[in-house]
């Protein structure tokens, strides 16, 4: 899949993604940005990316992106050292991007394990990590579930990956990892 965009979070995403590949930073692109990705598109707020990002790579990543981003050293070497989130807000559009910690957990690993990669620009060539829409499907039902089961939006993500994706998700694997989350 080809996906163009020269403004706007797949702009953000480019920017962001490649400052990772650079520097070494394993992620991939997850939350609602993933889930219309893979399924129907819905508008999102925000721009979630899980990253493996190490304490020695802040002080680079900080810099490579603090002048179209706003970012906090601190606030990222925190988060890092704490293995929670942290957000960086794009100044042109302030559109905020959440960056979630990679965990070292078996389902965390293989979700790394299992990501894909996806053109989406031609000129020049730019590929992205994706979440799987398997991984996708599990993670919105398990915020789904940890929301008390009441989100329209976790829920209706859930139902148009699977809408869009049926023939291809590998129902073994949903079924393991659901037992296992």
């Amino acid at each position: 899949m080809l996906l163009m965009d020269n403004s706007g979070p797949l702009h953000i995403i480019k920017i962001i993604t490649e400052v990772f590949e650079r520097l070494g930073i394993k992620y991939l692109v997850g939350g609602s940005f993933a889930s219309s990705f893979h399924g129907i598109p819905r508008a999102t707020q925000d721009i979630d990316i899980v990253a493996d990002i190490k304490s020695e790579q802040v002080n680079k990543l900080v810099k490579a992106l603090e002048g179209a981003f706003y970012i906090d050293e601190q606030m990222v070497q925190g988060a890092v050292k704490q293995s929670s989130s942290f957000n960086i807000i794009h100044l042109n559009t302030m559109y905020k991007v959440d960056i979630f910690p990679f965990t070292q957990d078996k389902y965390s690993k293989e979700e790394m394990d299992r990501r894909e990669k996806y053109k989406i620009s031609k000129d020049p060539v730019q590929e992205v990590y994706f979440a799987s829409a398997e991984d996708i499907i599990l993670n919105k039902l398990h915020w789904y579930k940890i929301g008390g089961e009441i989100s329209e939006r976790q829920w209706d993500d859930v139902l148009g990956v699977i809408k869009v994706q049926h023939k291809n998700l590998d129902l073994d694997y949903l079924k393991q990892k659901a037992k296992y989350l």
